[in-house]
């Protein structure tokens, strides 16, 4: 296995293996039909096998404390993306991509890393064997057709949602316990030691 840094001619494979290793996840209609180009600057790997792009991972970087994360007054780097093909996963190369990256985020003096993810148990067990640490959550909700209504979102008799995908930081889970998909939403931090 070869990692190295991305390139542009990667990133039709970037995507197929993002989407692919997203499928069977709590993530799995987020679905890119680029790969994302960041405002700040980036740490993007990729691993290679078979002439082909096996895994992933992009961290975007901080200039300045919170310009990107949220956890710390310190450098950050924000892990948007890192992914395993299905067919090459349980071999290391998640861990083996994040070691690669840890090693570049020293040489801009990051302090931690910083990850979201959803309530996938496998995900959250890797990160944690990973030593990155839950700091934070937060629910991301979906909502279609009458649970739009019963939830009272929209009151304009004009306006009619049909999908609704929103952010909820409250305590009053129970209120969206009806609901066919709700995530909770976890941070974890990794210190870049």
């Amino acid at each position: 296995m070869l990692i190295r840094n991305y390139t542009q001619n990667d990133e039709q494979g970037w995507l197929r293996c993002r989407v692919l290793s997203f499928l069977n996840t709590a993530y799995y209609d987020n679905v890119l039909k680029e790969k994302e180009v960041y405002e700040n600057p980036s740490i993007e790997l990729v691993a290679i096998m078979d002439n082909q792009v096996v895994g992933l991972i992009d961290i975007e970087y901080e200039t300045e404390p919170k310009s990107v994360c949220t956890s710390k007054d310190s450098l950050g780097g924000m892990i948007w993306h890192i992914a395993v093909h299905p067919d090459y996963q349980r071999k290391g190369i998640g861990e083996k991509l994040l070691e690669a990256a840890i090693e570049e985020a020293k040489n801009y003096n990051l302090t931690y890393l910083e990850a979201w993810t959803r309530d996938d148990v496998w995900v959250q067990t890797w990160y944690e064997k990973m030593n990155f640490e839950q700091t934070t959550s937060y629910y991301h909700l979906y909502l279609e057709g009458n649970e739009i209504k019963s939830l009272s979102i929209s009151k304009r008799t004009s306006f009619y949602p049909v999908t609704v995908f929103a952010h909820y930081t409250g305590n009053d889970i129970e209120e969206f316990e009806s609901l066919k998909r709700k995530h909770l939403c976890v941070c974890y931090v990794k210190e870049v030691l």
